[in-house]
């Protein structure tokens, strides 16, 4: 645990437990989607996955669902590769302002759809903004907005 804290300690700022909302929009700005958020990010002590974040969504219809994204590390990066998908997180850090995260992803089952996200940390901490760009034969299918905030900074027992 102690590597990937001193390697990515733009991520370890984002350990804890965030809530917020995820919205979806097209490619001509209308939404098409949107729900709750509970995310919790852990560094476990010890263990095969030094990163591990549950996601929690729910629909203001009732409808809910899980996930969980256990990732590995390796050369500055954290790594999933799971049933839902494979990709990876790098910190980005331009002249001292280590604020932003990006990822790559792929959907295991939409191999032809891609995924860029950036998450953007405040100077406290305690809030984020996150966007996603939807690629799909290399054009844009759609966007997710997701805005947070931190509600715990410990994570046991969430």
């Amino acid at each position: 645990m102690s590597d990937i804290r001193t390697a990515m300690p733009l991520l370890a700022r984002h350990e804890g437990v965030w809530e917020g909302f995820y919205r979806y929009y097209d490619v001509d700005g209308n939404k098409i989607d949107e729900h709750r958020s509970r995310l919790v990010c852990r560094f476990p002590d010890g263990g095969e996955f030094p990163y591990h974040q549950s996601n929690h969504y729910l629909w203001a219809d009732g409808r809910s669902e899980s996930r969980d994204f256990p990732a590995t590390y390796k050369n500055g990066r954290i790594w999933w590769d799971n049933e839902l998908i494979t990709g990876w997180a790098a910190e980005v850090g331009l002249d001292g302002f280590n604020r932003t995260v990006m990822l790559y992803w792929v959907r295991k089952g939409q191999e032809g759809t891609y995924l860029y996200e950036m998450i953007q940390i405040s100077d406290c901490g305690n809030f984020r903004s996150r966007v996603w760009q939807w690629i799909e034969g290399g054009k844009l299918k759609m966007r997710t907005l997701i805005d947070e905030q931190r509600v715990s900074h410990t994570w046991e027992g969430q």
